[in-house]
């Protein structure tokens, strides 16, 4: 056996660590002296720990890693899906951190140039329309930021199945609605909407009318930009919001290579503030 001091040494965590792991039944000492309560390990634990670290490197939470260890006996399948699906959140945090990374380089090139990084919201173009009334079949749930990527292709999934089986009119692209005042992290009130010809059950009329709109080409990360910039146009101009904004996905990115390539209308319903 090994004394919590050694296996320590051995395996680079901390006794203060190893605590906790016992603590919340991650890796519970192969033996603890009843009358001292010094902690003792099993050589064979030594292989645990080791894994336990590769996991960590992995950035597996604990959580997911006790639930690992405790699947070991299911064989090798859920430990590869496991890492399947950690490679794909990996990869996807490299994608986010690439953006993030260009972003930056840009900053920086507009910052030498002696020019704000905020200029190009003088660039976003806000126009006043008319948008007419619409039948819109529709999904409404709670959804949290997190799960937005999985909330669209569920719920247009349901949506385009109802118009194939009914066989149904589409009048207009996918669109989303945005019916929470506020962000709030246990999620946002939304809407996963269709524009369809037929007024059947499930449909209910959307009456948007004097809305800002703005055409944005290139990734959703930029979507916040445009709902300041709206606002602010708004504020300036004297209008003031009336409905839920929304946003028309006009392009769809499943079928993009290059995420630049998306086309999204923002549409931000509005009426004019009648002065006293």
């Amino acid at each position: 056996m090994l004394s919590i001091g050694e296996f320590s040494s051995i395996c680079k965590v901390s006794t203060k660590t190893l605590r906790y792991y016992a603590e919340i039944g991650l890796l519970e000492p192969g033996e603890v002296n009843p009358e001292n309560g010094y902690r003792y390990y099993s050589v064979e634990q030594l292989e645990t720990m080791l894994f336990i670290n590769r996991l960590k490197a992995y950035s597996f939470s604990l959580d997911e890693i006790k639930d690992i260890l405790q699947s070991e006996e299911a064989g090798d399948d859920n430990l590869y899906l496991a890492f399947i699906q950690k490679k794909k959140e990996i990869e996807k945090k490299m994608h986010n951190f690439h953006h993030i990374l260009t972003q930056l380089e840009d900053d920086i090139a507009m910052i030498q140039e002696g020019k704000s990084i905020m200029s190009y919201m003088g660039d976003i173009g806000v126009q006043l329309v008319d948008v007419p009334q619409m039948h819109l079949l529709s999904i409404r749930k709670n959804v949290r930021a997190d799960d937005y990527p999985a909330a669209y292709s569920e719920c247009y999934e349901k949506l385009f199945k109802r118009i194939a089986v009914d066989r149904l009119t589409m009048c207009g692209a996918p669109m989303v609605l945005f019916h929470s005042a506020e962000f709030s992290p246990s999620g946002l009130d939304t809407e996963f909407a269709i524009p369809i010809k037929e007024y059947v059950t499930g449909v209910r009329d959307f009456c948007p009318g004097l809305c800002l709109k703005t055409v944005v080409r290139g990734a959703y990360s930029e979507l916040s930009s445009v709902y300041a910039k709206q606002i602010e146009w708004a504020e300036k101009e004297g209008y003031q919001c009336t409905n839920a904004l929304f946003e028309v996905y006009v392009t769809d990115p499943s079928q993009l290579a290059d995420e630049k390539d998306n086309v999204t209308e923002v549409y931000y319903p509005v009426k004019k503030i009648i002065s006293k």
